[in-house]
């Protein structure tokens, strides 16, 4: 890896090193423009230092591993009215089997549980992480109220024309990706996840932000369900993305992976529909480009949260 700073900024690297218990070495290169002497000096030492790496690079070798290694983000964006009663229910029977096989999902977008967090609440395995998540709710409570905003305001104009009318609506169909099983602990955005089984992080509702602080968290594959199209990727992690309807899915099929649309169809039902997602989220993890992949989507998502107001 390599860290390069400009040098006399805010986020120092060797304070940042220090924070996460690291230390520099061949694996762990830090050096900034200012040190090194210059732009064009600071991208010729960072090819110098790649080419070196590679060699060792290049002898790493897949091996099987099992899926208690899998950490997946859990996100929509661009919901309709079918959000809440079939991708979002069918991603939830898919974390249900991957949890069951000893791996692990990421909740995320504070904004879009507000009204719908008893559902999480009741499922956390102490009071403990209960409490961290209502914290969080009232935390964006008075950051929405001292910037003149509600938290409880309408869904977007997309999700409106989709067939949402509250966010409450909303709000019930997101946690549904979270399946049935307990909520193990709360994040604070980007906090590295420590324990296996279904998390909670702290973000807000802007895609990009955050999948950025699913993905620092440690999330290694994103599955993401859209009823009005998105066309979202990620460059670090594969995602895959699940249309809550069929007539989405035969509009734009190049942006889909799998048609939750079938369960209102009637061709399918929810515990198939489930499996066919978890089977999929295998195969993303074992090579198999996804749409977004293909695409080449994600170069410009890295979006981390800066929060409140910048001098």
């Amino acid at each position: 890896m390599l860290v390069i700073g400009l040098g006399c900024e805010t986020n120092q690297i060797e304070a940042l090193i220090d924070s996460q218990g690291l230390q520099p070495g061949p694996r762990l290169y830090p050096y900034t423009i200012q040190q090194i002497g210059g732009t064009t000096r600071a991208i010729a030492e960072g090819i110098h230092h790649i080419e070196g790496l590679l060699a060792e690079a290049n002898q790493v070798e897949r091996v099987p591993c099992g899926a208690e290694h899998l950490r997946v983000a859990l996100q929509c964006g661009g919901s309709d009215g079918y959000s809440g009663i079939t991708a979002n229910p069918a991603l939830g029977a898919a974390v249900d089997r991957l949890i069951a096989h000893g791996g692990s999902a990421v909740l995320a977008e504070t904004p879009e549980i507000y009204g719908a967090e008893h559902l999480l609440t009741r499922r956390a395995i102490n009071p403990a992480v209960a409490d961290k998540l209502i914290a969080r709710i009232h935390w964006w409570e008075t950051y929405c109220r001292v910037r003149g905003a509600s938290l409880d305001n309408n869904p977007s104009a997309g999700n409106k024309a989709g067939g949402l009318t509250t966010i409450l609506e909303k709000s019930l169909g997101a946690v549904a990706k979270a399946g049935t099983v307990p909520l193990i602990e709360v994040l604070e955005y980007a906090e590295p996840m420590r324990e296996r089984g279904l998390a909670f992080m702290d973000s807000p509702g802007f895609d990009p932000v955050s999948v950025t602080g699913q993905v620092a968290s440690g999330c290694n594959l994103i599955a993401f369900t859209t009823g009005r199209g998105s066309a979202f990727g990620c460059a670090p992690v594969p995602s895959l993305k699940l249309a809550t309807n069929s007539t989405l899915w035969q509009r734009q099929r190049d942006d889909m992976d799998i048609n939750c649309g079938t369960l209102v169809d009637g061709e399918t039902d929810l515990d198939t529909l489930g499996e066919e997602i978890f089977q999929r989220l295998l195969t993303l993890a074992s090579g198999e480009p996804s749409q977004s992949e293909r695409h080449g989507y994600g170069q410009q998502e890295f979006v981390p949260w800066q929060i409140g107001v910048i001098t």
